[in-house]
């Protein structure tokens, strides 16, 4: 089972046991963290979607680690000015590792019976006959080549009389 939830701004895909870096949260290392803003949550077909988030649910995790990612360079630059800024910035996050994932808002699927599977076939089956087959698109047509042979009409070019400048004669 997974589910999507959100912190810090971000959304985050997550199965039981998975580590994820997670932006900035205020707790010790060691600690349990809950996530109530689950935006889904499911396991192969069966998957619950919130509007916008799903009542009754969260993801848990114990807190692994604080730190600081690695150091980016920062620079700002405008040419021809004789500005230049250069610093570096070091974003702080925390190491979180999914314990749990659950809550009221998700059922587990039941196993489908026998009969439950043979009313699915029967009423599929009526319904796969009225479906129209689909027509083939062409992507090319004479009527659209014949179009753009149009459209791409040769520009004139305006000729423009030279000017002849009188030459003085000296005596």
């Amino acid at each position: 089972m997974y589910a999507v939830f959100r912190s810090g701004g971000k959304q985050y895909r997550a199965a039981q046991g998975d580590v994820l870096r997670l932006e900035k949260i205020e707790a010790d290392e060691g600690a349990t963290v809950s996530f109530d803003d689950v935006l889904l949550i499911g396991e192969g077909a069966d998957i619950k979607v919130g509007n916008p988030i799903l009542a009754g649910t969260s993801v848990s995790g114990k807190v692994l680690r604080q730190g600081k990612s690695k150091k980016i360079p920062v620079v700002k630059f405008k040419r021809r000015q004789n500005y230049l800024r250069q610093g570096t910035h070091r974003q702080f996050f925390t190491e979180v590792e999914i314990t749990a994932i659950g809550g009221s808002g998700v059922k587990k699927a039941a196993p489908k019976s026998a009969e439950a599977d043979q009313a699915v076939a029967v009423e599929a089956k009526p319904t796969a006959k009225t479906a129209a087959p689909k027509k083939k698109v062409t992507t090319k047509s004479a009527a659209g080549s014949e179009k753009k042979a149009d459209t791409a009409k040769p520009v004139a070019k305006k000729k423009v009389a030279k000017k002849t400048a009188a030459k003085k004669v000296q005596d």
